[in-house]
């Protein structure tokens, strides 16, 4: 069985590593991503996740749950640091630092095949830029039951250090795709269900639209909004009455009123 391996070296090369996983650039090349905390790191576990390495400040991993982290992590074979204070600082976002740091492989799953799509919702988002709402938008696809998120286009990771705090763990429970403009249109065009975008343009009142299974919701990018290509492959396209002098909600909180119309009748208390 492995043993947790003691650093107290700011300039060992595995810290540098896993520092260099602030960058998305390595993140890429790597395939890795770092998630912070107790929480996000027994919610991975839950989910069937394995951390490549877990990293724990010394004298920290002394509560049920924290030590139960760093055995899980020693049976599973991964590398194990014992890190001292000043080099878990150099790890640690620098807001509400934790103590317990993970180290995962990222996870993109096939892109769903229309014709065996059976129920459900899947949530497709075009060129998103900002991680936060990225990230928010994750945690509440998670919460509404969504089957899944298709990142379309040049995005935003999904896997930086903003986006994963932004889910809350959600990261490790809801299925990510990536797909370019093409292959997701060409999807589209073949689903089953209804395809609904959020459009400025639109006529139909998003509350008053009897949604059909499967359903493929489909929500523009920060201030351009849908493509005309993507817009041209919904069935239908609604929009969110307002008043005032605004034209738009931020995306997250769009996307959070979209999937609760159209999740509503499946969720119970």
């Amino acid at each position: 069985m492995n043993a947790p391996k003691l650093i107290t070296s700011l300039t060992n090369d595995r810290i540098k590593a896993i520092r260099a996983l602030e960058m998305r650039k390595v993140r890429k090349e790597t395939g890795l991503f770092v998630a912070e905390g107790t929480s996000l790191l027994v919610t991975a576990r839950d989910h069937g996740f394995v951390p490549e390495t877990l990293i724990y400040q010394t004298g920290t991993a002394t509560s049920g749950i924290a030590r139960g982290l760093v055995r899980h992590a020693l049976d599973a074979g991964s590398e194990v640091l014992e890190v001292s204070e000043a080099v878990l600082a150099k790890l640690a976002s620098k807001d509400n630092p934790q103590t317990l740091l993970g180290v995962f492989r990222q996870r993109f799953i096939e892109p769903p095949a229309a014709a065996k799509v059976g129920e459900g919702t899947w949530l497709a988002l075009e060129e998103i830029r900002d991680p936060g709402n990225l990230g928010t938008i994750v945690r509440t696809a998670d919460a509404a039951g969504c089957a899944g998120v298709i990142l379309v286009g040049t995005t935003c990771d999904p896997y930086a250090i903003e986006a994963i705090r932004a889910t809350m763990g959600s990261i490790f429970a809801v299925p990510l795709v990536k797909m370019d403009q093409q292959a997701f249109v060409a999807l589209a065009r073949a689903w089953p269900g209804d395809v609904i975008g959020t459009h400025l343009a639109a006529r139909e009142d998003f509350r008053k639209v009897d949604y059909k299974d499967p359903v493929l919701l489909l929500m523009g990018g920060e201030g351009p909004g849908l493509s005309s290509g993507a817009a041209s492959s919904c069935t239908t396209l609604v929009k969110i009455p307002m008043a005032g002098e605004l034209d738009s909600l931020n995306l997250a909180i769009a996307t959070a009123l979209m999937l609760y119309q159209i999740r509503g009748p499946h969720l119970k208390l």
